[in-house]
């Protein structure tokens, strides 16, 4: 197995271990993932082509389709709504 490959399966581990946390506790490490992940995509399609790029912005766009959503309507200048756990 290719290093890109073995980092990004260490990837999807904290991830799903992200997800199980209270929804509170996982801005960090979430935001963390998210920044990482452009890079880690790159490195995999640079190794592998451009359909395993795809197959990983398929499965980036799947796990975090909530906090693309909300950054996409943030930048359009779109009303927002914070989940109830996360507002004060």
């Amino acid at each position: 197995m290719s290093l890109p490959l073995l980092i990004g399966c260490l990837w999807v581990i904290a991830a799903t271990i992200t997800a199980m946390l209270p929804m509170k506790q996982q801005m960090v490490p979430g935001m963390t993932l998210l920044v990482l992940a452009p890079v880690l995509l790159v490195w995999i399609g640079l190794s592998h082509g451009w359909v395993w790029l795809a197959v990983g912005l398929f499965a980036l766009v799947s796990m975090f389709r909530r906090p693309l959503m909300y950054f996409a309507r943030r930048g359009l200048g779109l009303p927002v709504e914070l989940p109830p756990d996360l507002r004060k």
